[in-house]
């Protein structure tokens, strides 16, 4: 490829020093706030998910804290209750569905050659919701009591099964602020979800076709699509919610003709498909991250590409899996448990192709690697325990307990934040010119894995023995005294792997070392744009003539890499 075809885009110019006067700060302020700009706008979300993700990780220690030891009473159970809601809903809809937009908004405009977004102001307006959203939420601690109660957070599970969202069981305003929250938040997921489709759809640089589009952007655009189906069931349901609670709706009273399983249906519909939204994005850093560190193009990148279609697909019906116990059919059960078997069909294809892609590679285990690497682990073992709880008579046995548990975290911790960071160590040097520290980096990827294992292997088996899930205590002769000691110290150890990270990421910010524009010697196109990117991205349209222009501009001499 002629570098007349492909314009590199020139280094920012150096600003003139500014002394940090009042009006300063407030007009730096003022541009973050009325920024249309996807980067800024994908940094706003990446500072919300992580910000949240502290919030629910100390929910998390606290929950851990009262389970150490049988009979403790460190919290209250009202208080433990309204924690568990509190992290599950924080996790779920405030980190996992941040995070995406976090990546996609920064990223796919740079990778697909284009200066924005296809709609900045619905950008903007998509991010807001969701920040006013997570406000709505965490309000509920100060207004949840009412005008003259006290306050306090729901306390209804992440999930808030019916009736116990009646006002019978839960009189107050604190189950309103969190359907609220998510009717707002879910309002900002269509228009981020929207925008994205439609960028990577409609704004492609020449010669960018379909096949051609890094699996990054690909498996996003399938997220959103997913994000655009599943979200809309639970804004309907938390609408009849509030039907129900003031307009004298009775689609969930069961004393009044109608059903508790009708929640359950609209949530798990919602609710299934969300961690594959949650889970895709986390694939396609990982397609990203493991052909640059194995030094080898992506193995089967139209498998790849139909199987993350296939997934979505497929995983619209599995939602009764959740359901078992519930009393459906045998006809039912039975759909649910082949659907489920079948969405890790294509998970296995891609847990195939990255490994070909390691196999024969001049891996380079530098941290975005490492954290690749335990993440292909850590998900193999999940997708496992995912097809032992999809056979309806183990799944009889083992619901709401903490088996359960365990195997969502496995999916959650050990696929999609090991993904997270992966991510964020990848693509840090590109957001503010400076590398992360590796050493720092190197004790975070093992503190987190040692926590991660010490903690969710070992919860399996007290799930096994019995240990249900949502518990606030137990008595000492159940037998799971020592393994929650366990279990809770490598909370704790995990605890101290994300302040390390924390450090990492304030350190470097002023004091790493220099990255240049493609420290990673990879070869999509936002690792042509200055580190970090000017306000217009590419100063000319790029021009593209394969999956790979930054490796075939800098290597034409290569023949290996050449493939179409």
């Amino acid at each position: 490829m002629a570098d007349s075809t492909y314009p590199m885009p020139g280094s920012l110019a150096e600003a003139p020093r500014q002394r940090w006067s009042q009006a300063a700060i407030l007009e730096w302020l003022h541009s973050w706030v009325t920024t249309v700009d996807h980067k800024k706008l994908g940094i706003l979300y990446m500072l919300y998910s992580i910000f949240f993700l502290l919030v629910g990780g100390v929910e998390a220690i606290l929950i851990r804290i009262q389970l150490m030891q049988p009979n403790l009473h460190f919290i209250s159970p009202q208080v433990f209750n309204r924690l568990f809601t509190m992290h599950g809903t924080t996790m779920v809809f405030l980190v996992g569905m941040t995070y995406i937009f976090g990546f996609a908004n920064y990223l796919i405009p740079l990778m697909i050659g284009a200066r924005d977004m296809a709609f900045p102001r619905l950008n903007a307006l998509s991010f807001w919701l969701t920040f006013f959203g997570g406000l709505l939420l965490y309000y509920s601690f100060i207004g949840g009591g009412g005008l003259y109660g006290q306050g306090n957070a729901p306390d209804v599970g992440w999930w808030a099964y019916a009736p116990l969202t009646s006002r019978a069981f839960t009189p107050g305003h604190s189950t309103d602020y969190w359907a609220l929250s998510l009717i707002v938040t879910g309002f900002g997921t269509i228009g981020a979800s929207v925008n994205v489709v439609a960028t990577a759809l409609c704004m492609r640089c020449k010669g960018m076709t379909l096949m051609r589009l890094p699996l990054f952007v690909w498996l996003n655009v399938v997220t959103s699509a997913l994000a655009l189906i599943t979200i809309t069931p639970l804004t309907a349901a938390q609408i009849m919610l509030l039907i129900d609670r003031y307009l004298g709706g009775h689609f969930f009273d069961t004393q009044a003709g109608g059903s508790a399983v009708v929640w359950a249906h609209f949530f798990w519909i919602f609710g299934h498909p969300e961690v594959y939204v949650l889970v895709l994005p986390a694939f396609a850093i990982a397609n990203e991250v493991i052909p640059v560190f194995s030094r080898k193009a992506i193995f089967g990148y139209p498998a790849m590409a139909a199987a993350s279609v296939a997934i979505a697909f497929v995983s619209l019906g599995v939602w009764a899996h959740h359901m078992f116990t519930i009393g459906m059919t045998s006809v039912g059960n039975a759909f649910f448990v082949l659907s489920t078997m079948l969405v890790g069909i294509p998970t296995g294809i891609k847990i195939f192709n990255w490994i070909a892609t390691m196999w024969g590679g001049k891996i380079r285990f530098a941290t975005p690697m490492l954290f690749c690497t335990g993440f292909l682990v850590q998900f193999l073992l999940a997708g496992l325990t995912g097809i032992m709880l999809s056979v309806a008579p183990w799944d009889w046995q083992l619901h709401n307990s903490y088996f359960v548990i365990a195997h969502f975290h496995y999916v959650l911790v050990g696929g999609i934040v090991f993904c997270i960071f992966a991510g964020i160590y990848y693509w840090y040097p590109k957001v503010t010119g400076r590398m992360l520290s590796e050493t720092l980096g190197k004790w975070h990827f093992w503190l987190f894995v040692i926590g991660f294992h010490i903690t969710f292997d070992l919860m399996h088996i007290p799930g096994l023995l019995g240990m249900p899930r949502s518990i606030y205590t137990y008595e000492a002769n159940r037998g799971w005294g020592t393994l929650n000691m366990i279990i809770s110290i490598g909370g704790l150890i995990q605890a101290v792997a994300v302040l390390v990270f924390a450090v990492n990421l304030v350190w470097s910010y002023f004091k790493g070392k220099e990255a240049g524009n493609d420290p990673w010697d990879a070869w999509t196109l936002e690792w042509a744009a200055a580190s970090p990117p000017p306000a217009y991205n590419f100063a000319t349209d790029p021009v593209v003539t394969s999956r790979r222009p930054l490796w075939d501009l800098k290597h034409p001499e290569d023949p290996d890499w050449k493939y179409e």
